[in-house]
């Protein structure tokens, strides 16, 4: 794995459930100990130190937790302790609950994940919360946009394989008359294209597109749509050309300019840190003149930052 945090030895599920409880009992709470202990260990072992801690104490950790905590070093903390597995459709489901749907969160998730934790995702979403992840994510959002979440939905790209550099010329060309060529656009032919061909033949697309059109996808996209479809057809992109470019970019505007959006980089540095955390870290200081950590360290503060820095890692020259 290319992740920050991997499995802490020698582990002892116990000690550390015992040391948790020292950390919240009686009066004041020891946040040093609860952030070093679970940034960490990675998630088996924090859903280990879980059931240590209940039939240790009886007690339920991340409602300790709660209680002991507050604002974003509690959600951090929280979010660390949500099963891995359950994490994306945890997700999506508070994106798509109450009123106003988080299209940001719907975009990230379906625009970055494999067809197979795509799969995943619908099943755990179902043995979950009893319901129908797609039905849910249609009921919620509307037009092009949800056409585009639905093919994703289906989890069915081209598996990768070898590039036919025939039918890359005709998506290319079939892509520059769908949009550059045509008055208004065929949103439908981008859909189908974006969501279902495989990694490396939309790579070879992207390559020849440029060849015939003298543009870079992206900058047709932006021209030829709008809204929430423009936002999500540039994440599938980017996720296209790298996935630890496309999160390194989520993260560096998470936190530029006045105001951090937290739950992005929560969300974030959450889900990537067992997964590609160290190659996000080198596309952000490549493409934007700084490292993670500076920037975290700049843009927080308290434990808070000093629990992010742990799952960040390192800083890189």
């Amino acid at each position: 794995t290319r992740g920050t945090v991997t499995a802490f030895s020698p582990f002892d599920a116990r000690a550390d459930a015992e040391a948790l409880r020292k950390a919240m009992k009686g009066m004041g709470t020891d946040e040093e100990t609860i952030l070093k202990i679970l940034t960490s260990r990675n998630n088996a072992q924090r859903q280990e130190i879980a059931s240590a801690f209940k039939t240790l104490f009886g007690r339920d950790l991340v409602d300790d937790l709660k209680s002991e905590l507050t604002g974003k070093f509690e959600t951090l903390m929280v979010s660390l302790m949500r099963p891995a597995y359950l994490f994306d459709a945890h997700a999506l489901k508070h994106a798509i609950k109450g009123a106003g749907t988080n299209e940001k969160v719907l975009t990230e998730i379906l625009a970055s994940r494999t067809p197979a934790e795509v799969q995943n995702i619908k099943q755990v979403y179902m043995q979950e919360y009893e319901a129908n992840l797609e039905d849910k994510i249609t009921g919620e959002t509307s037009g092009h946009f949800q056409r585009l979440l639905v093919v994703l939905l289906q989890g069915n790209r081209d598996p990768d394989g070898r590039v036919d550099e025939a039918l890359v010329e005709k998506d290319a060309q079939v892509l520059f008359r769908a949009g550059e060529l045509k008055w208004g656009t065929d949103e439908e032919t981008f859909i189908t294209i974006l969501g279902t061909r495989s990694v490396p033949h939309l790579r070879r697309v992207f390559d020849k597109y440029m060849t015939i059109s003298g543009f870079q996808i992206e900058e047709t996209i932006d021209r030829e749509t709008s809204g929430d479809l423009e936002k999500l057809l540039l994440a599938v992109v980017k996720c296209i050309r790298s996935v630890p470019a496309y999160f390194a970019e989520t993260l560096y505007y998470s936190m530029k300019g006045a105001g951090t959006d937290d739950d992005t980089l929560i969300r974030v540095m959450v889900s990537r840190s067992e997964i590609d955390l160290l190659d996000i870290r080198h596309e952000f200081r490549k493409n934007f003149a700084k490292s993670l950590h500076q920037m975290i360290q700049k843009d927080t503060s308290g434990d808070y930052r000093k629990a992010l820095l742990l799952l960040c890692g390192g800083e890189d020259e």
